[in-house]
């Protein structure tokens, strides 16, 4: 058996050909597939982590991440999540919120409707919301100084509009992190560096150890 130490639960995964071995002082991690961890951990925060047997990990980033963004969402009454890019109504916070993963891409299907009923700046009649008009841009045309959605949003939740989109905010870009920790090992790299090993040497190491063993037997 290997001296070293192992991130992941030595039952949840076994390497396997071309799956990515790190060690960073003494403990290995088995990171498998990296850029299929990585997709998944953007999917679904943690998921990545989870595929690769580093349970502990995943569930963590799973709950807080999530959680953070839920709540972001609530306070925020569902609508501080939208995909828009037009004059007046620029939603550059939404590639902040993207990173999160699924629960981000109802925003797009709405903003695509929205686009198509939208004619020289205005939202047709026959609009009509696939979510209930949660996700759901406000309807145009938007004026600085009319009652429409967007101001009507901001007056019914208040400073919670504003907190709420900054708390789904930072919970896409926390996941940017937990993509980064799917694909390349863990963050911190120690002074003695960090080193990468193959399924074959990981076995030729246990076999040498295995020998010296029954050597000093």
């Amino acid at each position: 058996m290997s001296s070293s130490r192992s991130e992941n639960k030595p039952s949840a995964i076994h390497p396997g050909p071309g799956d990515r071995v790190v060690e960073v002082d003494g403990q290995t991690v088995y990171l498998r597939k990296p850029a299929l961890a990585a997709v998944l951990a953007w999917l679904i925060p943690g998921a990545g982590h989870l595929y690769q047997g580093r349970t502990r990990k995943g569930w963590m980033f799973m709950i807080c991440i999530l959680v953070t963004y839920f709540f972001g969402f609530a306070i925020g009454g569902g609508h501080v999540v939208y995909a828009s890019w037009i004059n007046g109504d620029k939603r550059w916070h939404y590639l902040c919120q993207l990173p999160v993963g699924l629960v981000a891409f109802p925003a797009l299907i709405e903003g695509n409707n929205m686009r198509k009923h939208t004619v020289r700046g205005v939202t047709t009649a026959d609009w009509k919301p696939y979510f209930g008009e949660l996700m759901s841009p406000p309807r145009r045309p938007l004026q600085e100084n009319d009652a429409d959605d967007l101001a009507s949003w901001y007056a019914q939740r208040g400073a919670g509009y504003e907190m709420g989109t900054w708390y789904t905010m930072i919970a896409g870009l926390l996941n940017v992190l937990v993509i980064f920790d799917a694909f390349a090992g863990p963050l911190a790299i120690p002074i003695s560096g960090k080193s990468e090993r193959s399924p074959k040497d990981e076995k030729e190491g246990d076999e040498s150890e295995a020998n010296s063993q029954e050597g000093a037997a």
